[in-house]
C-alpha cells in the first residue's frame, strides 16, 4: 500500500499504519547515525510525531518513505546539535550500543534497483564502521550515510540539507577521507562476508576460554595490537600486553561459575556471559562482548554491560545446570 498524495487527509490509525512499515528501516538509519540504540528508538518516536503534525507537507514529490527519512535525518541533526559529546581521543565513543541481528533481520530485503539493497549490508552496521561514523561532524556523517549507505543523489541530499550539489559532493569526499582515517586498517576495503568455519572455531575456543578464565589460552587468541573498550565505561586499552595487564589487575582469573550464551550482534560474533550468584541460584547476566575477527585471531573486543540484556532478547538468568553450584567451567 503507497501512501496518498493528500496525507492531509488521512485519519491517525492509517497515518500510523502507513508510517509503522517503515519503522525498522528508520531505526536502523537513526542508529548509524547516533551510535546509540536507545536515542535512535526515541528519535524514531520523534520522527513519526514531526511526520503527523507536518502532514500536509507532504507534496508526493518523493516517495512517503524517503519523506520520513528527511525528517528522521533531521531529527538526528537536531539531537547531535543540543546533546552529543564530542568522541574522546584515541578513538572511544562511550555512547555506543549494540544492535541485535534478529531485529536486523526485520529490515526490508529490498531490489538490485532499491537503497535498501545497500542499506543492508553488513559492513555498515559494524562496530567498527558506526565508531569510525560518529568521529565525523554531524551533517558530513548524514551526507556520508545518505549517499553511500542509502544511495540517494547528491541533489536529493543538497534539498535536505539546504545545501548546493557542489557542496554535498565537497562534504562526501572529506567524510570519506574521515572515514578512512578512523577506520581498521583491514576494515578501509569493505569486504564483510558470512562468518566462515575458521572465525566459528576462533570463537568457539574464545568463549571456552574466558568460561574457564584461562587467561593464556585468551591471550593466545588476540591479535598484538588489539583494541579493548567497555563503553560507556572510559579506557580504551590497546595492544595485546596491556589488554592482559587490564583483565589479571580486575581479578578475572578469579571469577568462577561462568556460562556462555551466543548472541550475534551488529552481523559480528558475540558472546553474553552470565555469573553464578548462590543466593539467587541461578546464573545472572554479567557481560556481552562483540568481536572483530581479522587475519584469524582477535582484532577488537567491545563489552557492553548487563544492562543491553534486555535490549539484545537475552533471558534475564540461567538456571543451574546441576543441584549443585558450579565452579569453573
Amino acid at each position: 500500500m503507497s501512501a496518498p498524495e493528500d496525507l492531509a487527509q488521512v485519519d491517525e490509525p492509517a497515518f500510523t499504519g502507513l508510517a509503522e512499515r517503515h519503522r525498522r528501516e528508520l531505526h536502523v538509519h537513526c542508529y548509524r547515525m547516533l551510535g546509540s540504540f536507545e536515542d535512535a528508538e526515541d528519535t524514531v518516536q520523534e520522527t513519526f510525531l514531526r511526520a503527523w503534525r507536518r502532514r500536509e507537507t507532504f507534496e508526493g514529490r518523493s516517495t512517503f518513505r524517503a519523506w520520513l527519512y528527511r525528517i528522521a535525518t533531521n531529527a538526528c541533526l537536531d539531537l547531535l546539535a543540543k546533546c552529543r559529546p564530542e568522541p574522546a581521543t584515541g578513538g572511544e565513543v562511550r555512547w555506543l550500543q549494540p544492535y541485535p541481528d534478529r531485529l536486523l533481520d526485520e529490515l526490508p530485503a529490498g531490489r538490485a534497483d532499491e537503497p535498501e539493497a545497500v542499506a543492508v549490508a553488513r559492513e555498515t552496521i559494524e562496530l567498527a564502521y558506526l565508531v569510525a561514523v560518529q568521529h565525523l561532524a554531524p551533517r558530513p556523517r548524514a551526507v556520508l550515510i545518505l549517499r553511500d549507505v542509502l544511495g540517494w543523489p547528491a541533489k536529493d541530499v543538497g534539498e535536505l540539507l539546504g545545501d548546493s550539489v557542489n557542496s554535498v559532493n565537497s562534504a562526501l569526499q572529506r567524510a570519506r577521507a574521515g572515514l578512512r582515517a578512523h577506520l581498521p586498517a583491514e576494515r578501509r576495503d569493505w569486504t564483510s562476508g558470512e562468518e566462515d568455519a575458521g572465525t566459528r572455531e576462533l570463537v568457539r575456543r574464545f568463549t571456552d576460554a574466558s568460561v574457564a578464565t584461562d587467561i593464556d589460552a585468551l591471550a593466545a587468541l588476540l591479535r598484538d595490537d588489539v583494541r579493548c573498550s567497555m563503553p560507556p565505561t572510559p579506557g580504551l586499552r590497546i595492544g595485546r600486553a596491556a589488554v592482559v595487564d587490564d583483565w589479571r589487575e580486575d581479578g578475572f582469573e578469579s571469577m568462577k561459575g561462568l556460562r556462555a550464551v551466543p548472541t550475534p550482534v551488529n552481523r559480528q560474533p558475540a558472546v553474553a556471559f552470565y555469573l553464578w550468584r548462590e543466593k539467587e541460584g541461578a546464573y545472572l547476566p554479567l557481560t556481552i562482548d562483540v568481536l572483530r575477527v581479522a587475519g584469524g585471531a582477535i582484532a577488537e573486543i567491545t563489552t557492553f554491560h548487563a544492562d543491553r540484556f534486555p535490549r539484545l532478547g537475552l533471558p534475564e538468568r540461567l538456571p543451574a545446570v546441576t543441584e549443585t553450584a558450579p565452579t569453573g567451567r
